[in-house]
C-alpha cells in the first residue's frame, strides 16, 4: 500500500510542479525515480495519464480524471495526519487561502502576515481574485469571503462582521437629487457590481418591513474598486464595502445616502469544504483571523 502511495503521490507532484525536473528539485527526489513511479502507476492501470514533451507536460483525459480523485485523496489524508500530529504540535506547513483582491490588498494582508511571522514553521499561499473558486477543483484549503452561505457543500466560520453603504459623489447628488427611500433609487442612476448576489436588485429595511428595489445604471463592474471609481465619476450611486467607501466619505468625495435603511450585510466568512478532518494548520489560520479581527474590527 505506501509502495502504491508513492507512485500516486509522484504523479501528482510531477504534475502540480509541471515537470518531472521541477518536482525532483521541490521534494527532494531524484528525476529518475519519480519518472519510474508514474510509468508504474500507469502500468498498473493500464492508461497513459501524462502527455510527455520535451516542453511541455499535460494530462491526458484519463490522466485529468485521475488526478481530480487522486489530488483530494492525498490531501484527505495529508489533512488526517495533520489532525492527529497538530494536535500538540506546533502548526506547521502550507496553508492555500483565496480572497478577494481588495479586501485582501487592505484588510486580510496584514492579518495573514501578522499569522505567518507568529507561526514560522508556516507559509500562505494568498490568492487574490475576484471571483468564487471551487475550493475542492482548485485545491484551495480555505476561501475567505464576503457573504451569507449558499453552497451546502462547504462549511463556515464567521470572521467579522461586514458593513456596506449606499454613496455617491456630490455631484451627482445636486443634479439628480437626495433619495429618501430605497424605491427613489429606482429612478436614479445606480452602479452595479455583478459580484453581488442580487447586483440589481438592492435591498432595504422600509418601515421594519424588508423591501427589494430594481436598479439599473450605466455601469455594471465585477469588483468593488471599480463600482468605487464609477461613483467618484459621478455615473451613480454605489453600494460599498465600509472599508473602501468611509476614507473617501470623510474627504468629501464621496456622500452617503440611506443609511437608516439598509438591512444587515453580510459577513466575512472562511469557508472550507466539508471533511471529517480539517488540517490543524487551517484551524490555526482560522482562529487567529477570528481573534485578529475581534481586536482590529473592520470600520
Amino acid at each position: 500500500m505506501s509502495q502504491d502511495l508513492a507512485r500516486i503521490r509522484a504523479f501528482v507532484q510531477v504534475f502540480d510542479a509541471g515537470g518531472f525536473s521541477s518536482a525532483a528539485r521541490q521534494h527532494g527526489r531524484s528525476k529518475a525515480l519519480l519518472s519510474k513511479y508514474v510509468t508504474d502507476l500507469e502500468d498498473y492501470l493500464g492508461v497513459r495519464l501524462m502527455n510527455r514533451t520535451t516542453r511541455k507536460l499535460s494530462l491526458t483525459e484519463a490522466g485529468e480524471a485521475y488526478y481530480r480523485e487522486a489530488s483530494q485523496l492525498l490531501q484527505q489524508l495529508d489533512d488526517l495526519d495533520a489532525t492527529i500530529s497538530d494536535q500538540t504540535a506546533e502548526p506547521r506547513g502550507l496553508v492555500r487561502v483565496s480572497a478577494p483582491r481588495n479586501l485582501g490588498e487592505t484588510t486580510l494582508a496584514p492579518a495573514i502576515f501578522a499569522f505567518i511571522a507568529k507561526n514560522p514553521l508556516m507559509s500562505v499561499d494568498l490568492r487574490l481574485e475576484d471571483r468564487y473558486v471551487d475550493l475542492v477543483e482548485e485545491s484551495v484549503d480555505v476561501a475567505l469571503r464576503i457573504s451569507t452561505l449558499a453552497d451546502s457543500s462547504l462549511i463556515a466560520r464567521k470572521i467579522s462582521d461586514m458593513r456596506h453603504v449606499i454613496c455617491a459623489a456630490p455631484s451627482l447628488v445636486k443634479r439628480v437629487g437626495t433619495p429618501t427611500s430605497g424605491e427613489a433609487l429606482r429612478n436614479m442612476p445606480c452602479v452595479l457590481d455583478t459580484n453581488m448576489p442580487s447586483h440589481s436588485s438592492w435591498r432595504f429595511i422600509e418601515n421594519g418591513t424588508p423591501v427589494s428595489v430594481h436598479v439599473s445604471g450605466p455601469a455594471r463592474v465585477n469588483s468593488p474598486v471599480a463600482a468605487m471609481q464609477a461613483a467618484l465619476a459621478g455615473l451613480g450611486f454605489a453600494v460599498l464595502p465600509t472599508y473602501l467607501a468611509d476614507p473617501l466619505i470623510a474627504e468629501g468625495r464621496l456622500v452617503r445616502v440611506l443609511e437608516d435603511r439598509m438591512p444587515e450585510g453580510p459577513s466575512l466568512q472562511a469557508v472550507y469544504p466539508h471533511r471529517r478532518h480539517l488540517a490543524g494548520k487551517v484551524r490555526a489560520l482560522i482562529d487567529h483571523l477570528v481573534a485578529w479581527f475581534a481586536d482590529n474590527p473592520v470600520k
